[in-house]
């Protein structure tokens, strides 16, 4: 077993042999995050008395499971058990800058399917009992020691009745004890069980992957406010009806014909995904600048200090657009390549230069808090 990051890998080599096949532990992967930029328990102690994060308990005595969900005070979580209970607090990213840089490390990986960094604090026994996800997640650990169990089963079946879900019958083939740095990589639905050995902090980089029926209804919400149908239903000439509880086929031509004129291009489809992909959460929140620069101003000292994403922020670059917090903007020809470099590297360097329209763009984004100034 090969120790570094992806486990001596280089990116292209991982891809090809575990990403979405098969599970690869890395021992020592990333140190940094249990030493130099590790995050503590009370750290998502602060976190989890925010009403701005999401957070929850989950607690077992026994065969019994319980969840609660947050914000919590300090008082409710310097009271809770000595055993067998797990804090989870999530999108951790968007509030600690250890955590993204976390998310940095896989760079490697395209920014659409990142999704957060959740982060748990596990008393010894803790754990979430043995499930599967439906996307990729890599596993660091921060601190303690915490075992885990894998398995490749076909059988998914949950425990019926229960307030999270977990295997109703686990099939572990592997078992490991993880120790501070390590990292584990698990494909989409292979089950897992870690139970934390002693207080242990756990960091959890998940990648999203929309379900089909999501994706479809989500673009058919999309198409609804881009609709431009005219006309109405009219029926001159209807003779008398003997059955008025029969449904009309002329009623049913017409919306045929209707629901026929509509069409859509893989333009609107690419506009669409863009959008979709860079919306934010429902509990994440912009906060512009309390006393934002004049334009003249933003524009000096964001060629002097630079400019980067505010942590919250998702956005992708595609064909010539550019995709911010669900919203689509078109920035002059001249000026892609620099806003690709802020998608990519979420942040552009001081002297990035560009003419005033990118700057004005920038501009835009920051009296909005979607980017600032860097420190």
């Amino acid at each position: 077993m090969k120790s570094g990051f992806l486990a001596g890998l280089g990116p292209r080599e991982f891809m090809r042999r575990h990403w979405q096949k098969q599970p690869l532990l890395a021992r020592g992967a990333l140190p940094r995050y249990a030493t130099r930029d590790r995050i503590t328990r009370e750290d998502l102690y602060t976190l989890a008395a925010r009403d701005d994060i999401e957070s929850r308990i989950v607690a077992r005595r026994g065969a019994q499971w319980s969840v609660r969900h947050g914000p919590f005070t300090r008082q409710q979580l310097v009271r809770m058990p000595r055993r067998n209970w797990t804090l989870l607090v999530q999108g951790v990213d968007q509030k600690l800058p250890q955590a993204a840089g976390l998310l940095r490390e896989f760079a490697f990986l395209p920014h659409a399917r990142l999704d957060d960094v959740m982060v748990s604090y596990a008393a010894p026994g803790g754990g979430v009992g043995p499930h599967f996800d439906s996307y990729d997640v890599f596993l660091v650990q921060g601190s303690g020691e915490r075992r885990w169990r894998i398995g490749s089963q076909a059988d998914l079946e949950l425990v019926p009745d229960l307030p999270l879900k977990i295997l109703e019958r686990f099939e572990p083939e592997q078992e490991w004890a993880v120790q501070p740095g390590d990292l584990l990589y698990l494909p989409p639905q292979y089950a897992h069980d870690g139970v934390a050995v002693d207080e242990c902090i756990t960091y959890s980089v998940g990648f999203r992957a929309p379900a089909a029926d999501e994706l479809a209804s989500a673009f058919l919400d999309f198409l609804q406010d881009r609709l431009d149908v005219e006309g109405r239903y009219a029926d001159p000439g209807v003779t008398p009806t003997r059955e008025p509880g029969r449904l009309p086929q002329r009623m049913v031509d017409y919306a045929a014909r209707i629901t026929d004129r509509l069409r859509w291009s893989r333009a609107d489809v690419e506009r669409f995904v863009g959008a979709y992909l860079t919306e934010p959460k429902n509990n994440v929140v912009f906060e512009p600048p309390q006393r934002p620069l004049k334009p003249e101003a933003f524009a000096k000292r964001a060629q002097a200090r630079g400019v980067r994403l505010a942590a919250a922020t998702r956005m992708l670059v595609s064909n010539g657009d550019a995709y911010i917090n669900g919203e689509r903007h078109v920035p002059a020809r001249r000026d892609i390549g620099r806003i690709a470099t802020l998608a990519d590297a979420r942040e552009l360097p001081p002297g990035f230069g560009g003419a005033s329209g990118v700057t004005s763009l920038l501009y835009r984004w920051y009296a909005a808090g979607y980017i600032e100034l860097a420190p």
